[in-house]
Parts: structure tokens; C-alpha cells; sequence
């Protein structure tokens, strides 16, 4: 059932549908590390992009986009760790 037709059934609006099912956003947020620390993990141990997908079970390109995305996080903790020169 889709959240429109589900709402067409409780008499609200397709987005009060998709806000009661969706889950928390801390719990989203430590899965999506979880894959993305995989994927670095993975490719630490010197597996290719198509390795990692096929143990993954994703598409190469979010093997692509979970590395890019680790990098990127790992950069901004660093700058917040960085000491600021006075």
C-alpha cells in the first residue's frame, strides 16, 4: 500500500502517512555509518569497488558514494578537531 493510498483510506494527507512509517532519524543515521564504515573497512583491506559491492550487495556506484561520503565526514571531523590558530 502507498502512503497516498493509505492516507485516501484514513482521510489525512500523504505526508502524515510517511512520518507515522518512517523511522527515527538517529537510527537512520547510525545505519547509514554502519555501511559507510563497511565500505572503508572493506576497501582498507584492499578490496575493489566491485569486490565490495558483490559483499555489500549494492550497486558499484554507492560503493562509490559510500567512500566519497566517509572522506567527506572524515575531513569535516577533522576540521572541527583542528585547533585554531590565534
Amino acid at each position: 500500500m502507498t502512503a497516498r493510498e493509505a492516507a485516501a483510506k484514513f482521510g489525512v494527507h500523504p505526508t502524515t502517512i510517511r512520518r507515522l512509517v518512517a523511522e527515527p532519524r538517529e537510527d537512520f543515521l547510525a545505519r547509514a555509518k554502519a555501511r559507510r564504515d563497511l565500505a572503508v573497512e572493506l576497501r582498507a583491506q584492499g578490496l575493489k569497488h566491485r569486490e565490495i559491492a558483490a559483499k555489500m550487495d549494492v550497486p558499484i556506484g554507492t560503493v562509490g558514494r559510500l567512500l566519497h561520503e566517509a572522506k567527506r565526514a572524515a575531513e569535516a571531523q577533522e576540521v572541527v578537531e583542528r585547533p585554531q590558530a590565534s
